[in-house]
């Protein structure tokens, strides 16, 4: 996604204001109308008070209730069946299984896919129509060639996309409401190779950790996250996902250079071995 939507401020259609706020602009203008009033109002539980409370309450929230049918209305914001209908304007339909984030970022790509046919957007956002578990696209040509390649990664086996997953973005990308008539187009997994990890760890002296383990679910869970297709594997940036609580020091011992992914292509990490060597400061 070119555009970032998490950098959107939430909008403020109404002017978002404290109880407090609130409150004291109400108690202001009684006062101003019936002056003989403010001695009363100095008690917190006299009865003007207690009715001006209420109407303060009932003032914010409805504030926040014509904000939030706002929000409602904007990609960046809505949610739910709000996002489903903002998506059907932009011909994107919500995938059995999709969660928001996935079908706002669809919806996104297919705004930019809509021009010209054949562009890189729009293959890719034909190929994320085809099945849910497709993590990221890449599409590349071959040079001087029409040669379009489409490769694929996957939320599941290591982002290995299966027979199932390949076929079905084939079909869409092949179909004749995509593909103009001087391409050729090859769809392909992303991942190229698979890569071990190993380091060694140092936990400290206080640390309520018993086993690594925790330490390698935190870093199979950062790169599904965090990493999509030429996303390179650094030592830095595993280190970084392995310092969590509790942990003194990380010395790798693969890879310890970092690995590049080419164009169109992703890094799949294999196995992880962590070698516990002691506690210290």
């Amino acid at each position: 996604m070119t555009i970032n939507l998490d950098s959107y401020s939430s909008p403020d259609v109404i002017e978002t204001i404290s109880f407090e706020q609130s409150l004291a602009e109400m108690q202001e203008e009684l006062i101003r109308l019936f002056p003989t009033i403010e001695p009363t109002l100095v008690l917190e539980s006299s009865l003007a008070n207690k009715l001006l409370q209420v109407g303060s309450y009932r003032e914010i929230l409805l504030r926040a209730r014509i904000n939030d049918a706002a929000k409602a209305n904007l990609l960046a914001f809505a949610t739910g069946s709000d996002l489903e209908h903002l998506a059907a304007f932009y011909d994107v339909v919500r995938l059995g299984g999709e969660g928001d984030e996935a079908l706002r970022s669809r919806t996104v790509l297919n705004i930019q896919a809509r021009s010209p046919a054949g562009g890189a957007n729009w293959y890719k956002a034909a190929a994320r129509r085809a099945d849910v578990r497709i993590r990221d696209v890449a599409v590349f040509r071959e040079e001087f060639w029409p040669i379009i390649h489409v490769a694929i990664l996957s939320h599941e086996n290591d982002g290995i996309p299966d027979a199932a997953m390949l076929d079905a973005v084939r079909d869409i990308v092949m179909s004749d409401d995509v593909r103009p008539l001087n391409d050729t187009v090859i769809v392909e997994a992303a991942v190229t190779s698979t890569t071990e990890i190993e380091a060694n760890v140092w936990l400290l002296p206080s640390a309520p950790l018993t086993d690594l383990a925790p330490l390698e679910t935190a870093l199979r869970k950062a790169w599904s996250i965090e990493t999509a297709i030429g996303f390179d594997l650094t030592p830095s940036w595993i280190e970084a996902r392995l310092h969590l609580s509790g942990v003194q020091r990380i010395e790798m011992v693969s890879p310890t250079v970092p690995l590049v992914a080419a164009a169109g292509t992703a890094i799949a990490i294999g196995s992880i071995k962590l070698n516990y060597m002691g506690r210290d400061y």
